[in-house]
């Protein structure tokens, strides 16, 4: 009954076709011999219009050889020579066949629709303090809509008032619930649990991120892997060298070796059935589309089954370092102040002259200061220096050493071997003390480089335009064997290019970057991966696969999913070819009938499409990657209260 359910329409009245004529099928057993042949003729004419309909269409359009021109030629010929019942039943099998395939194929284009298309169905606008339910098609940039629990978010926006966790699991994989606030980032798709949202509009229903998810998706299947096109040309030389072969074996031993033309005429017409290559057709192109509905369960983008198979021949992986390895986010990692000056004291004054400034040095030495920040006056923003600003009467100066250069502050203590920016602080040009502020780094990069290692690649290269001792000592920690630093974005270029040629036709070369400031080495990579960039318009453009989380274990997982999905490629296509080498052999030899036909193609095809549809089923959890939910919201904390 749940087949039944599964059905559609179509299929359903399909079914009923093939019902009817095995009815038929076995009247024609129990009727007068001279009415059997009407009856088998109708019933054959009602099993085998479509199939001969497209064959005809097909020829018209000068496409002879393909599965249903064999089917039609193999099952006329087996009429003529009064193999009535097996002509039918061969029919019935090939549309009984293709009914289980379209389930097949169907199920995996749910999987993914299912998974993927959540947009809701409307969306509660607030008009003049009221709210009305209106399409999200119709919301414009600037509307405020309010999102309640178990409502889907319909747009893309800002939070504008409310606190709330948001369930993103179909969106990143991420089952650990997102505390959201007031101006934090939301995306459509997202789904609200505990509270209700205000959110401010950010980007029109056609530019949602869901929406933009699901093109992706959708138009992921037109880029062909070598393989897909390896066999589509295949096809068109193996069905007319199976045509050919055929005519030999039907007409060869009874013109020549006095054979009976009848009985070869008959293995003829197997040779035909067996041959059919639908198993190679079908299955492949749904095994590549199954790898990603996989990849996309795991929260990974794959623009093509092109980008799939060439994440399984990585071998080396290259990884930008801010916002890839690291958070892309300053935070204080030390206070030096000087002496008679206490940590609080430095922190204190740079916080508050910074306390206006827009620039990410600035905002992590604000967010680390407990107390509250006085107002300031005259504040001057000194490009490439710093920043200086009135503070009840004195002048606070925070800059690099050359604003304290400058001004000719003395008793600066320069600090060597630093791995992070440092900031010197000073009062009315009297030297305060320094504060090192560093980018952290993502909690699970080691154990992204190590899971990298497991799988065999080895050549991992980090690359950044941070200085030497800040580059070398995060590839230390994260035990990277490679890396490379103060490096402008063409420099960059030049490295990949560098390990391509290096790899040659041994691999492929993986880069990771973060989507928006490493576009043209995204582009020289042979799979340019953007990690993080959910939401992110430029790096959906660029990137080739496009990992929805901020999390770099994603990529190995992309690299396994890709693997698993060349795994079962070739499981199809070395199992068809052989099973149907097999069967023609046997059938060239007299030793199969038709029925055995039927099963080398009818199903050959349908043990082949179950295979590819494993990849849907995959139930290993993304435990590594959930493991290191990389929070923004953290904190690295500095003791500024003693005395």
């Amino acid at each position: 009954m749940s087949l039944i359910k599964r059905m559609s329409p179509d299929e359903k009245k399909e079914s009923g076709i093939i019902a009817l004529c095995l009815m038929l099928l076995i009247l024609a057993h129990f009727i007068p011999k001279n009415i059997t042949i009407v009856l088998y003729i109708v019933t054959y004419i009602i099993s085998a219009y479509p199939i001969l309909k497209e064959a005809i269409e097909n020829i018209l359009h000068g496409k002879w050889f393909d599965e249903n021109f064999l089917m039609s030629v193999a099952t006329v010929g087996a009429l003529a020579i009064g193999q009535f019942s097996e002509a039918i039943a061969v029919m019935l099998f090939y549309r009984v066949g293709e009914i289980f395939e379209d389930l097949a194929i169907e199920n995996s284009k749910k999987s993914i629709t299912n998974l993927l298309d959540i947009r809701p169905e409307y969306a509660n606008l607030e008009l003049n303090g009221k709210l009305q339910q209106v399409k999200p098609e119709l919301l414009n940039k600037g509307d405020i809509i309010v999102v309640n629990p178990g409502e889907k978010i319909a747009v893309d926006g800002v939070v504008e008032s409310g606190e709330a966790y948001l369930n993103t699991a179909a969106l990143t994989g991420e089952t650990k619930p997102l505390l959201v606030t007031k101006d934090s980032q939301v995306l459509s798709g997202m789904i609200v649990e505990n509270s209700a949202l205000r959110i401010r509009v950010s980007k029109e229903y056609k530019d949602s991120t869901v929406t933009k998810i699901l093109e992706l998706v959708q138009n992921a299947s037109e880029k062909k892997t070598k393989t897909e096109n390896f066999i589509t040309k295949f096809s068109q030389i193996y069905t007319p060298v199976i045509v050919i072969s055929a005519i030999m074996l039907a007409s060869i031993p009874p013109l020549f070796l006095g054979q009976e033309f009848q009985v070869w005429l008959y293995r003829a017409l197997i040779f035909l059935v067996i041959s059919c290559p639908c198993a190679l057709v079908i299955s492949i192109p749904l095994s590549y589309f199954g790898g990603i509905g996989a990849s996309s369960r795991a929260g990974i983008l794959v623009k093509g089954s092109n980008y799939l198979e060439a994440l399984s021949q990585a071998r080396a992986v290259i990884f930008d370092k801010t916002g890839t390895l690291t958070r892309g986010e300053f935070f204080v990692t030390q206070i030096i102040p000087a002496n008679g000056v206490s940590k609080k004291e430095i922190v204190k004054l740079a916080a508050i002259a910074e306390s206006s400034s827009p620039h990410p040095i600035a905002r992590s030495i604000v967010k680390n200061y407990p107390g509250n920040i006085a107002r300031v006056s005259n504040v001057e923003e000194l490009v490439g220096l710093g920043v200086r600003a009135e503070y009840q009467g004195d002048t606070i100066s925070v800059g690099n050493m050359k604003l304290m250069n400058k001004l000719n502050i003395d008793g600066v203590s320069t600090i060597e071997d630093t791995t992070g920016t440092v900031v010197y602080v000073a009062l009315n040009n009297e030297y305060f003390g320094a504060i090192e502020v560093s980018d952290m780094i993502k909690t699970d990069a080691k154990v992204a480089i190590q899971g990298l290692k497991n799988i065999g690649i080895d050549n991992v290269t980090m690359l950044t335009g941070d200085k030497k001792v800040v580059g070398k000592s995060v590839a230390e920690k994260l035990s990277i064997p490679n890396v490379k630093t103060e490096l402008l974005p063409q420099d960059k270029v030049t490295e990949v290019e560098k390990i391509k040629s290096e790899i040659a036709d041994k691999g492929k070369v993986i880069f990771v970057g973060d989507g928006l400031n490493d576009t043209p080495v995204l582009a020289s990579a042979d799979v340019g991966v953007a990690m993080g960039a959910l939401g992110s318009d430029a790096a959906v453009e660029v990137a080739d696969v496009v990992l929805m989380k901020d999390n770099p274990t994603a990529v190995t997982k992309a690299i396994k999913i890709a693997r698993k999905t060349k795994i079962i490629v070739w499981e199809n296509i070395i199992f068809a070819l052989v099973v149907k080498a097999i069967f023609l052999l046997i059938g060239a030899l007299g030793i199969a009938t038709m029925w055995e036909a039927v099963f080398a193609d009818v199903g050959v095809t349908f043990i082949a499409i179950l295979n590819a549809l494993r990849l849907l089923k995959m139930k290993e959890e993304n435990k590594k990657i959930n493991k290191y939910p990389h929070s923004k919201t953290e904190k690295y904390k500095v003791e500024v209260n003693e005395a």
